[in-house]
């Protein structure tokens, strides 16, 4: 998940900031690593006997508040959203697949 509480900071896309960015990475599937501390309320077994993070039926991750869309554990968020880089090609094809192409381009 991307940095959502400061500023944007180098990524390949400078037009997507935390005003703009629409956490649609947090649609997708987080696997938690053994380093990781997240509330078990947050936490889900996948089919494999892992663990993720848990996602709601509507798609999206539980820690993220659907009103602002920022995470509600951003300080304990797991490590692969502290390393997913905001605005890289990753992300502008994750944003490409949930937003309509007018909303993509914010």
């Amino acid at each position: 998940m991307p940095d959502m509480s400061a500023g944007n900071d180098a990524t390949d896309n400078p037009a997507i900031s935390c005003s703009n960015c629409a956490a649609c990475c947090c649609r997708l599937e987080v696997m938690l690593m053994g380093e990781d501390d997240i509330p078990a309320k947050y936490t889900a077994r996948d089919p494999w006997g892992g663990w993720v993070m848990l996602r709601l039926d509507d798609g999206w991750c539980a820690a993220l508040d659907r009103h602002t869309m920022r995470c509600t554990i951003y300080a304990r968020r797991p490590g692969i959203c502290r390393d997913y880089p905001m605005g890289d090609s990753d992300c502008i094809e994750v944003r490409a697949l949930h937003l309509s192409p007018d909303q993509s381009r914010k």
